[in-house]
């Protein structure tokens, strides 16, 4: 396996113009006659083992919008077999340490030669330590890692300690520990592969392709345009892949078996309960658009909404930026509007208890729980506690962290018969039952 190495020449490199590139031709070496022995030597001569001769050449313009059209119907294990045969070894498969241990199933199965690397942050989990050697040792392989510079980790804990990220956002300590050194190793290569799905986080991964020109970072050649990003599992669903994982016997994460789904550093990373969507175990003390680390930042949907969301019932309904459509529609959850939910914060006897979710409709969370609440509110309707949901994202979200203890979407509150101020739900099981127990141990 090749190790990156940016700053040594490779076999071909990119030329300024868009439309041409220069072809390094390494000499055929034969038997010749030598030179006559007077004859002057040249007047600038590469050392023979170096020697090249600059061939330039029309280049070849591939448009990937229309590649990644064409490869709509393809299968995972066809997209990585294309990117291999483009790429050679100038494309390297990104191993996070997770369930995209199924691309480098994939790219076993071509009979192709492979690459891979993997960002080492210094803080991973044990059990990820020992599933990259267990990796290593299946596949008869050198991951090549790449890990942060030690001067900014170094300036980053003595200034802020340990964990400043619980206190000011991960994004710091993620630009210093991933997204430094995946620059580092992206500048080595004319193309990398990721494992990202669109299901791994509806609110911003829905518009993944299955192959493009990367809009964040550069290869290579240098500048924009210089490297290409393959996404062969974009349209595949998790089950899937674990389905595909299963059969072919590869090795796994431990962590899975013990709740882990979306895996990452230690101290960010934690097991998701039922009714949670897999990203919710990420920096979850942190509101759901910001549960990026920054690698994919090209694909993140900035606005946190979808264009197109499916309802309980396999229907579609569009978004927009501006006017998102609504969840948690249904006759049995009442939609409350600010006067409304201050009307029940300033009643000290209620008629009736009140359970209400707080959210925000283009949250991937919040759509990823609407299927037991709204079970949960029709196995309430009539039983004398009242069900609603009120919006608090946008201009509202300010008086809801302050009235309404809102931490991250969705958050869940009781308004009891004789209590004035709201029971927060304490727990992040979103299933039915327990959602029922929270219930009946309060009215």
């Amino acid at each position: 396996m090749k190790q990156f190495e940016p700053s040594i020449a490779q076999s071909t490199a990119i030329g300024a113009s868009r439309g041409r590139r220069w072809v390094v031709s390494r000499p055929i070496y034969a038997a010749a006659p030598p030179p006559p022995a007077t004859a002057p030597p040249p007047a600038a001569a590469l050392p023979h083992a170096a020697a090249v001769a600059a061939v330039e050449e029309e280049e070849v313009v591939v448009d990937y919008e229309k590649l990644a059209k064409g490869l709509e119907s393809a299968s995972p294990l066809e997209i990585v077999d294309e990117a291999l045969k483009r790429f050679g070894g100038d494309i390297a498969i990104a191993f996070s340490g997770a369930e995209d241990v199924a691309l480098i199933e994939y790219a076993r199965l071509t009979g192709r030669p492979f690459r891979v690397f993997s960002l080492d942050t210094g803080r991973l989990n044990p059990e990820t330590y020992r599933f990259f050697d267990a990796v290593e040792k299946h596949y008869g392989i050198h991951i090549e890692y790449m890990f942060p510079d030690a001067v900014e980790v170094q300036g980053l804990v003595r200034s802020k300690g340990l964990f400043s990220f619980y206190e000011d956002g991960h994004q710091e300590c993620c630009s210093i520990r991933k997204v430094r050194p995946l620059k580092r190793a992206l500048k080595g290569l004319r193309a990398w592969i990721t494992g990202q799905r669109k299901d791994q986080s509806p609110g911003t991964r829905a518009h993944i392709p299955l192959v493009q020109v990367d809009p964040s970072f550069e290869g290579m050649g240098g500048g924009i345009g210089s490297l290409i990003k393959w996404n062969p599992l974009a349209t595949v669903e998790g089950k899937d892949i674990w389905n595909f994982i299963r059969t072919m016997g590869v090795p796994v994460n431990l962590l899975h078996s013990q709740g882990y789904v979306s895996i990452g550093c230690e101290p960010c990373t934690r097991p998701v309960l039922p009714g949670q969507h897999e990203r919710e175990g990420r920096w979850w003390w942190e509101d759901a658009k910001a549960k990026e680390c920054g690698l994919h930042k090209g694909n993140i949907n900035a606005n946190g909404s979808q264009e197109v969301v499916i309802n309980r019932d396999g229907a579609l309904r569009t978004n927009s930026v501006n006017g998102v459509a609504d969840i948690f529609e249904t006759q049995a959850i009442v939609n409350l509007h600010r006067q409304g939910i201050d009307n029940l914060l300033k009643l000290e006897n209620r008629v009736e208890p009140w359970l209400v979710v707080l959210y925000a409709p283009w949250c991937g969370f919040c759509q990823g729980m609407e299927t037991s609440f709204v079970e949960l509110a029709e196995k309430l309707s009539g039983s004398g506690v009242k069900v609603g949901k009120f919006r608090a994202d946008g201009d509202q979200k300010q008086f809801a962290q302050k009235e309404l203890r809102l931490g991250s979407f969705p958050t869940i509150i009781f308004f009891p018969k004789h209590a004035s101020r709201p029971v927060k739900y304490p727990s992040e099981r979103r299933d039915v039952d327990s959602l029922l127990a929270f219930v009946n141990a309060l009215r």
